[in-house]
């Protein structure tokens, strides 16, 4: 998030901070410009990952399941693009010359299971360097 961030709003602080005639000054204003900037991105992540732990604790699976919902519409949508719908192609020519089998546009489909593999390489990749958590930061805490 600080990375889309910095982009837009790094230019603005470099505008304010260059009106400061002492250099050390200048240095030590866009310092501390950053490190809030900095503090609003880090608070911003600790809520959406209180938001998670509530949704991941629900009792409800439409609350709790979304994300593992979106990875069975993924897979199933593959599965059907890949194997079900030309098989059944296939059989339809063969015994069935009459039937059309219908033809789903996957375009948007590949996109979404392009990001959720990159997410799971990325938490793979965190692992293996050895920065990735076991356990929620949140847990134990009110």
């Amino acid at each position: 998030m600080l990375n889309l961030l910095k982009p837009m709003v790094g230019p603005i602080i470099d505008k304010l901070v260059d009106r400061i005639p002492n250099a050390n000054e200048r240095a030590k204003a866009k310092e501390e410009f950053e490190k809030q900037l900095l503090d609003v991105v880090n608070n911003a992540n600790l809520q959406q990952m209180k938001i998670n732990e509530i949704e991941a604790g629900h009792k409800s699976i439409f609350v709790a399941g979304w994300r593992p919902f979106i990875g069975w519409i993924c897979g199933a949508g593959i599965l059907w693009a890949f194997i079900i719908q030309p098989v059944a192609v296939w059989i339809s020519k063969v015994f069935f010359p009459e039937v059309e089998i219908p033809v789903i546009n996957t375009d948007g489909l590949y996109q979404l299971v392009i990001a959720m593999l990159g997410m799971g390489g990325l938490r793979t990749f965190e692992k293996y360097k050895g920065v990735a958590r076991n356990t929620s930061p949140m847990k134990g805490k009110g």
